[in-house]
């Protein structure tokens, strides 16, 4: 009998020993993060997760502001250290990274959204991260001084007239420049041009859900009139703005020149809020639309979610279990709308989130959604690394030289990039 209780005993340690590893340490995981803007505040909230959840440890590792994101990944890829969340930007990037996503179609928070990203065959495969747009910022004070009413520029002539009449204001108003702009390389703010200026063009003043100019630059062509009146809104914002900040500024810079009033109008999205608010921007701010040509009126916004967290499907069970759990914190807990609304200041993608935003121009986003009548960003059906690669460079050469002759120059480079994507598919 007590040879028997002894083998017993025996048995149990061993089995006991066995399962410690699995219980001793933590499960770390690493969210890939490529919004610098966000950063700080998911940083904070990982940590606050990562201490109420017993273990697990949520790192976080951020890249952004203009680096090349999809680039690094796959450094990532070649060196075995894959994220075990990381971050997709549309069709582009799925057909890159689409043998590493996983099926995220029975995760709870599909009740709760209507902008997951949806794979070829229907799956579920992102996470939207926020819903995200952009029009051209206005500081309402300034406008106000300079008897502007922003409701009445809908057009392009408006706008321009508007531009003019704050142009020969610029000493009374204390202004450096109308606008503050960014499109520069070497600067890091070539996102601003090749991404979001351009889905003025691809999505303006076209119903929401309406790809058909961007299928039609994906085949390699382009809608003549419209680019050429594209080109003119583009030279408009060149003509006004801070030459050194669009050619060679840096994205503080772009939102310095806003946040200190020496520029009336801003070409940023909403994701910009907490950054004016840490540089105690006190005056009132919104949006009025892109308003690209005088055919018809522009009053919405562009709205989308523009990024999408993806789990790693290569990653350990362990891990992904980790992984799904932490997103649906972001969505299901106190704290992850805080962190979310408050502390981002995001719009959630999630109807469950009641939160409103603080920011200025997230309420805006706001109010748009709830009116309708706002335009698509469809940068995202672009191939991988056409707006860094192919956009950005033609945008820079253009802000160097916005004459007629450099408007024409732009508008034969557009034509080519379109053939070049084309060609690429």
């Amino acid at each position: 009998m007590r040879k028997f209780v002894a083998l017993l005993m025996t048995a149990v340690m061993a089995l006991a020993l066995f399962a410690i590893p699995a219980s001793a340490e933590d499960v770390s995981i690493t969210l890939f993060n490529n919004k610098v803007e966000i950063s700080e505040h998911l940083q904070n909230f990982a940590k606050q997760y990562s201490d109420k959840t017993e273990g697990v440890v949520v790192n976080i590792e951020t890249l952004g502001g203009g680096a090349d994101y999809s680039g690094n990944l796959t450094a990532k890829l070649t060196a075995d250290s894959m994220p075990d969340i990381f971050v997709i930007e549309g069709d582009g990037d799925y057909k890159l990274w689409s043998e590493y996503l996983l099926d995220l179609s029975e995760e709870k928070w599909n009740a709760d959204t209507t902008l997951a990203y949806h794979d070829p065959e229907g799956k579920v495969v992102g996470f939207p991260v926020a819903i995200e747009g952009f029009g051209l910022g206005y500081n309402v004070e300034l406008l106000k001084k300079a008897e502007i009413d922003p409701a009445t520029l809908t057009t392009f002539s408006a706008l321009k007239a508007a531009f003019e009449k704050l142009e020969g204001m610029k000493v009374e108003l204390g202004l450096d420049s109308v606008v503050s702009m960014g499109a520069s390389v070497s600067g890091g703010t070539w996102w601003v041009a090749g991404h979001h200026n351009f889905s003025v063009y691809l999505g303006g003043g076209l119903e929401f859900a309406d790809t058909s100019v961007v299928d039609k630059f994906n085949a390699g062509e382009v809608d003549e009139q419209r680019l050429a009146d594209y080109a003119k809104y583009v030279q408009l914002l060149f003509q006004f703005s801070n030459q050194t900040v669009t050619t060679t500024g840096t994205y503080d810079d772009q939102l310095a020149a806003f946040a200190n009033q020496k520029a009336a109008f801003i070409h940023q999205g909403n994701w910009i809020d907490p950054s004016l608010a840490k540089m105690n921007v006190a005056f009132e701010y919104d949006y009025i639309s892109h308003p690209f040509n005088d055919a018809q009126e522009f009053k919405g916004l562009f709205l989308f979610a523009p990024s999408f967290y993806v789990i790693n499907s290569k990653a350990a069970p362990e891990r992904i279990q980790a992984a799904k759990d932490f997103l649906n914190a972001l969505v299901y807990t106190e704290e992850g709308a805080d962190y979310m609304v408050n502390k981002a200041g995001m719009v959630a993608a999630f109807s469950n989130i009641t939160l409103e935003p603080a920011g200025g121009f997230s309420k805006a986003l706001v109010r748009a959604n709830a009116a309708g009548g706002n335009y698509g960003v469809f940068f995202g059906k672009l191939p991988a690394g056409t707006g860094q690669d192919i956009l950005a460079p033609i945008f820079d050469f253009f802000a160097q030289d916005f004459s007629d002759a450099g408007m024409e120059g732009f508008i034969t480079d557009i034509k080519g990039a379109a053939e070049t994507v084309a060609q690429r598919q």
